[in-house]
């Protein structure tokens, strides 16, 4: 049997017998964004919506990504591994976008 990547990605092969946990981390205040440096290329989805602020910018450049049924899924992956799943919403502009506001978070 073969086993695609992606299918492992999307959850679209499950483990018999196992169960698996999930807790959500508080959410960061906005305050904790100084100093840290966040990349559309770096830094997984799942810290990017852990963060009110991180998850703002993202929602504001790609309108409805944060609010999508599947985001979960991709909590592992950052931006940029998505865009080619998703090359119509997740565009180099848009992620270029993002960057620019996420530098500005850092200072």
């Amino acid at each position: 049997m073969r086993i695609t990547a992606i299918a492992l990605m999307f959850g679209a092969i499950t483990l018999p017998g196992a169960t698996f946990a999930q807790t959500a981390p508080a959410s960061a205040p906005a305050a904790a964004t100084v100093g840290v440096k966040y990349s559309t290329a770096d830094t997984d989805i799942g810290t990017l919506l852990d963060n009110p602020a991180t998850k703002a910018i993202v929602e504001k450049n790609i309108p409805g990504f944060t609010t999508s049924d599947q985001v979960d899924m991709a909590r592992s992956m950052t931006l940029k591994a998505v865009q080619q799943y998703a090359p119509d919403s997740v565009t180099d502009a848009r992620l270029a976008a993002i960057d620019a506001e996420f530098a500005k978070l850092s200072k």
